[in-house]
């Protein structure tokens, strides 16, 4: 039964490997806990009452607020689904409400921060394909914007170095057109050189040591490896690196409309989520700068 709705998000909503996994770990959860909990094995008789004692044990477990809502969006959708192929009448997550989340405002790196990064790589005594490929994957990150799975599906024919663009294929396969940079361009040029001493024919741009199509937690442990060495904030992973692309064009003044096409975004208000981070720098500003933002004594 969970078997053709994870087929449905895979061919009809065209949902990336790594959330129909998350989905499929969602629901097989839930059905383990109505086998073991409720004594129960068929997910079309499931009533609501059933779901919150779910929930109920997800809060024991003390995992974030977050994480359970995500959990329970999942099994909505497969409701929604199991409605709209006419196995169940109702959904029985119909009036269900999120449980209250705080606000998790997450900090771009800092324009100073990532210039170290990029020194820090140009300054490594050799200059071997290994630098040359974090080099241009941090560079990526920074002057696109673009998401890691994008980044990780990017084939060399996709570059265009006369046109200085590259083609992403984004979520739902949508595709894209992103702008290159000079600086961008000369990277991307050197590590060119070095991948044809690694592999001939492998249409992936970006690749291991090994010759192989470079890898998620790679991408995930270069960022987090580098940043780690120039920035103290809680999490450096390659998506602070596009929320930092989109904070630091928004704080330059770029339309908002422009960066949500090069993000990629369906809907403005994906954009807008860094929008939050412009005005947060603004408000701080005018708090010290403003002679009644301080307290006389």
């Amino acid at each position: 039964m969970i078997d053709p709705f994870l087929e449905y998000l895979s061919f009809e909503k065209k949902y990336s490997v790594h959330t129909i996994t998350a989905y499929k770990n969602d629901l097989t959860s839930f059905r383990d806990f109505l086998e073991t909990e409720c004594d129960q094995e068929s997910l079309l008789e499931v009533h609501y009452p059933q779901i919150r004692s779910w929930i109920v044990f997800l809060v024991d477990t003390q995992i974030s607020n977050r994480t359970i809502n995500r959990k329970v969006s999942s099994l909505k959708s497969f409701y929604k689904f199991l409605q709209k192929t006419k196995q169940v009448e109702l959904n029985p997550l119909s009036k269900h409400k999120a449980l209250k989340t705080e606000k998790r405002v997450q900090l771009p790196f800092t324009s100073k921060e990532i210039n170290e990064v990029i020194n820090q790589i140009e300054k490594e005594v050799d200059v071997t394909f290994t630098s040359i490929r974090n080099k241009l994957i941090v560079e990526l990150f920074y002057s696109t914007g673009i998401r890691r799975a994008e980044l990780i599906n990017i084939k060399e024919r996709d570059v265009s170095l006369s046109d200085k663009t590259i083609k992403v294929l984004g979520k739902r396969n949508k595709e894209r057109f992103v702008p290159l940079l000079d600086t961008v361009i000369q990277t991307l040029k050197q590590y060119l050189k070095f991948k044809q001493e690694f592999t001939i024919g492998l249409e992936e741009l970006f690749i291991t040591e090994k010759g192989n199509k470079i890898y998620e937690t790679l991408v995930y442990r270069i960022i987090n490896t580098y940043f780690s060495q120039v920035s103290s904030k809680q999490k450096k992973s390659p998506h602070i690196l596009r929320h930092s692309f989109a904070t630091h064009l928004l704080n330059e003044g770029a339309d908002i409309n422009s960066v949500k096409e090069l993000l990629g975004h369906s809907s403005l208000a994906s954009t807008q989520v860094y929008t939050q981070n412009s005005l947060a720098v603004i408000k701080k500003v005018y708090n010290q700068a403003h002679p009644k933002s301080h307290k006389t004594q």
